[in-house]
C-alpha cells in the first residue's frame, strides 16, 4: 500500500525555486497559505503579510510569489524602515501590484510608530505557516537529503519524525548532523548511524528515543 503523503498539487510547481534553495515540500502547514498568495484578485487589500518559523520556506514563497505575481516583496519587516513600508503599501493600492512583507510575527507585534502605518496594517491578511505535521516532516527531510543527492530510504525518515522536536529548525539541523555524519564515517545514512548521531548531538531526548525504540 503507497503511503499517505503531505504534498498537495498546485497549477504552479512552487517547488521549483533558486539552484541554492531549499526545496518547498507543500502541505497541510503551508497549503493554505501558498493558495491566497496565488489568488491576488480576491485579496481585500493588496498587501499580505507572511509570517512563520525561520526555514519553512518563507522567502523561497516569497520570491515564487514574485516571480508569478510581478509583485513587491519585503524579506523582514525590519529589513526596511516604517516609512519606506507606508510608501510600499500605498504603491500597492495605487498601482494594484500586490505586496507581500515577510515577518517573523504579525504585524501587531511590531511596534509600529507611525499611525498611519498602523492604521493601514490593521486591514492587511496575515497568513501563518506551522510548523511541520508528520508527513510534511517526512516528506521535507527526504526533499532536503535528495537535494544533497542522498536517496534516502523512506524508513530513515519514519524512524526520525516522532523522535524529534518538531519543527522546521530541527528538521534542518537533524539533516546537517546526518549528512557531515555520514561524510565524516563514510556510512549511509540508515536507522544506526542516524540514532548513534540524533543521541551524540543532543538532537534528540534520550529518554524520548528510548520510548519510542521501545514502542516500534
Amino acid at each position: 500500500m503507497a503511503r499517505p503523503t503531505s504534498q498537495i498539487a498546485l497549477p504552479l510547481d512552487w517547488s521549483a525555486g533558486g539552484s541554492n534553495d531549499a526545496p518547498l515540500v507543500v502541505g497541510t502547514s503551508n497549503a493554505d497559505t501558498i493558495r491566497y498568495l496565488r489568488h491576488v484578485a480576491t485579496w481585500p487589500v493588496r498587501t499580505a503579510v507572511l509570517t512563520g518559523p525561520r526555514g519553512s520556506g518563507r522567502s523561497l514563497i516569497g520570491r515564487l510569489f514574485a516571480a508569478e505575481t510581478g509583485g513587491r516583496v519585503i524579506d523582514g519587516q525590519d529589513s526596511v524602515s516604517e516609512e519606506e513600508i507606508f510608501h510600499a503599501w500605498n504603491a500597492a493600492q495605487s498601482s494594484n501590484v500586490p505586496l507581500l512583507i515577510i515577518a517573523d510575527a504579525p504585524p501587531s507585534e511590531w511596534g509600529i510608530v507611525l499611525p498611519d502605518l498602523a492604521s493601514r496594517l490593521r486591514a492587511v491578511p496575515v497568513l501563518t505557516i506551522a510548523e511541520p505535521d508528520d508527513c510534511l516532516a517526512r516528506d521535507l527531510i527526504e526533499a532536503l537529503f535528495a537535494q544533497r543527492g542522498i536517496a534516502l530510504a523512506p524508513e530513515v525518515a519514519a524512524y526520525i519524525v516522532p523522535r524529534m522536536e518538531r519543527s522546521y529548525a530541527m528538521i534542518h539541523r537533524v539533516v546537517a548532523a546526518l549528512d557531515a555524519a555520514s561524510l565524516e564515517q563514510g556510512r549511509r545514512v540508515g536507522i544506526r548511524l542516524t540514532r548513534e548521531t540524533l543521541l551524540s548531538q543532543g538532537l534528540i531526548d534520550p529518554d524520548l528515543l528510548e520510548r519510542q525504540d521501545h514502542d516500534a
